[in-house]
């Protein structure tokens, strides 16, 4: 069956299409190089060189699919938008691949005159995103005959879908602008302060809060102990990280849009509930052993162990997204 659909899709693989990959690649390849300024210099961001690595990996995964979606555009059951809904379609495919040409070449310009920027990284992120998907789609190959369908069922949607991961996932693998970072990492920070301070306070242990600074008890030796909870400790490190792993797995593990959004979602809790548990455990170690003893080992290992416990509890997740899917399949064989 994979080596029927490899030469159908070998066959139906048109110039266009093939031109639309590369040059999608070598879009995907020049935001890489500017990305890994971020990657090597920022230790929130080193999770990026496995970026390219999963995006080929997924498209690896994929290709069977690829193939088959390939086929079915040029095939005589291939579905084509009709109505108002081709209309809707030809807008968006326009306004992508216009506004995406705009924003590359801002992110370009802004990375030729002042070098690696944050606003630079993401223009350029953005402006991937929509030229690839908006080049495939408009360079897939076409049907002789197509059938008139909705906008969902059209199968040049369904094989640019397949693309989705490989070209928004550079979105997460650079920083945001530094006003929406600063302004996410503040308002992650005050939860965090706020619940370790009315955990401690529940408990019974005292503890004082100044600002973004918490006012343990005094070492034995009578001298201060504070901790301070800086914007780095506040989740948003954490909070990338395991964005990028749950859109990775949602990518290679879900099928349904709404299913790999779920996941995504289910990624962001799961980082600032264990950002929060993290946070806790420190406190907790510098209340007993003073605020010294969590720098250096403790600190990190208790960092790792955010990104690591959100995998974990992604998944377990999975089970649960994929029981319909099971389920549907079980039925289908016995009938």
């Amino acid at each position: 069956m994979l080596k029927t659909y490899w030469n159908r899709g070998v066959e139906t693989l048109t110039l266009p299409f093939m031109l639309a990959l590369l040059l999608s690649g070598g879009f995907m390849a020049f935001v890489a190089w500017d990305h890994s300024h971020w990657w090597s210099n920022r230790e929130d961001y080193g999770f990026g060189w496995l970026v390219p690595v999963f995006v080929g990996y997924v498209v690896h995964e994929r290709w069977a699919d690829i193939l088959r979606a390939i086929s079915d555009c040029s095939g005589p059951s291939s579905v084509r938008a009709a109505g108002w809904q081709k209309w809707v379609l030809n807008l968006l495919i326009f306004g992508a691949m216009l506004g995406g040409a705009l924003m590359f070449l801002l992110g370009a310009f802004y990375r030729a005159g002042a070098g690696p920027s944050h606003p630079g990284s993401l223009a350029l992120s953005m402006g991937t995103g929509a030229i690839v998907l908006s080049l495939l789609i408009v360079n897939s190959p076409e049907a002789e005959s197509p059938v008139a369908g909705g906008l969902w069922d059209d199968s040049r949607i369904k094989l640019t879908m397949l693309f989705l991961f490989p070209a928004l996932v550079w979105l997460v693998s650079a920083p945001m602008v530094s006003v929406l970072e600063n302004q996410l990492s503040l308002f992650l920070l005050n939860k965090v302060v706020t619940v370790v301070f009315f955990t401690f306070d529940v408990l019974g242990l005292p503890l004082q809060q100044e600002g973004n600074v918490l006012v343990l008890p005094p070492l034995a030796d009578g001298s201060d102990n504070r901790v301070g909870v800086e914007q780095a400790c506040s989740g948003i490190r954490s909070l990338t990280a395991c964005l990028f792993a749950g859109s990775f797995l949602a990518a290679v593990f879900l099928n349904k849009l709404w299913k790999k959004i779920a996941l995504v979602a289910a990624a962001m809790g799961f980082a600032f509930l264990t950002n929060l548990v993290r946070s806790l455990f420190l406190t907790s170690w510098a209340y007993n052993y003073g605020h010294e003893a969590i720098e250096g080992t403790v600190h990190d290992v208790a960092g790792y162990s955010v990104l690591g416990l959100t995998v974990v509890g992604l998944l377990m997740l999975l089970p649960l997204f994929q029981f319909e899917w099971s389920t549907t399949i079980a039925e289908e064989e016995e009938s």
